[in-house]
């Protein structure tokens, strides 16, 4: 006579899985979801939890098929959480479980992206070209191969070799440095680029600087030619705090024309000035914030060009 196995009602088996699993309390709740597809959830590619998920539950174990109690889920996550909110606070805060494939092609991803800001952001400071993504792959790696930070070449020798710190003031200030030792997959690639590049400024294994911004500028007329108030740009400072520069610290318009690094146009149409120019990405917080201050919200600081490069031949 054939018996029945009786499989316990909170178990569901669950194959070619990916899972996410968020630890709550005491205890470690999991989701079964698609592969592939949290990255593309979390990324916003795809939108569609039914793409997602295998299934609408929360689980102990999914490799068990073992289900989370209705009791276990209300001690963690709160009497009055509904499952699906339970669900997409392990989504999106949890940690994803991959295989080593899934873990390669993921690092190859953000790593690709990371590479690809780079490019786009940095230029060579002599000819303002942007270098290739191999090249700054490159020093990027020759970055991380020397433990995050690139001893500067002995150009006064010209051997190409690198030339080490001798300790004392100068190690100091290597250890305050930007330091790069690779992409991982815990971090945003925006994030990860921009620690990128400022160790490759800082570090300058091979010569860099920021692409810079272009940008619109205007001013009322009546307001240029009074004392500024705000903070004026650091350098700006350094001269006046020397003893010169009282120009630089003294009207409206000069402190503006103090965060411009390149004037393309100025002119004066009417009753407003208007000047387009190129500024270092690091000053336009500063200066969008004195020109909103001094001009009480009547001028305005417009982004022409987030970063002006020349592609290379």
């Amino acid at each position: 006579m054939p018996q029945n196995i009786n499989q316990p009602s909170n178990q569901i088996r669950l194959t070619n899985v990916s899972l996410v699993r968020l630890k709550k309390g005491k205890k470690r709740f999991e989701i079964a979801c698609y592969k592939n597809k949290v990255l593309e959830y979390r990324s916003g590619v795809e939108t569609d939890l039914d793409n997602v998920l295998q299934i609408p539950s929360v689980f102990l174990s999914v490799s068990k098929g073992q289900t989370a109690p209705t009791q276990d889920l209300a001690k963690a996550f709160g009497p009055k959480t509904s499952v699906n909110d339970i669900i997409m606070e392990i989504l999106n805060k949890g940690e994803m479980q991959v295989g080593e494939k899934e873990r390669h092609a993921q690092l190859e991803r953000v790593h690709n992206e990371v590479i690809d800001i780079v490019a786009g952001k940095l230029v060579d400071p002599r000819s303002k070209r942007v270098y290739t993504a191999g090249m700054i792959d490159k020093a990027l790696d020759q970055l991380s191969s020397q433990g995050g930070a690139a001893h500067k070449l002995d150009e006064g020798k010209g051997s190409g070799t690198a030339t080490p710190t001798n300790g004392g003031p100068e190690k100091e200030k290597a250890k305050e440095m930007p330091t790069w030792t690779g992409v991982v997959t815990t971090k945003s690639a925006k994030s990860q680029a921009l620690d990128a590049m400022k160790a490759l400024i800082a570090w300058q294994p091979i010569p860099v600087s920021r692409a810079r911004m272009r940008l619109r500028i205007t001013c009322p007329t009546s307001i240029l030619k009074q004392a500024a108030k705000g903070p004026m740009k650091r350098d700006v400072q350094e001269v006046v705090a020397d003893g010169g520069g009282d120009k630089l610290a003294g009207t409206v318009k000069d402190r503006i024309l103090s965060y411009v690094e390149q004037v393309e146009t100025q002119d004066t149409m009417g009753q407003e000035w208007e000047i387009v120019g190129f500024v270092e990405p690091g000053a336009f917080r500063g200066l969008a914030e004195f020109v909103g201050g001094e001009t009480k919200g009547r001028g305005r600081v417009e982004v022409l060009d987030m970063a002006v490069t020349h592609e290379g031949d």
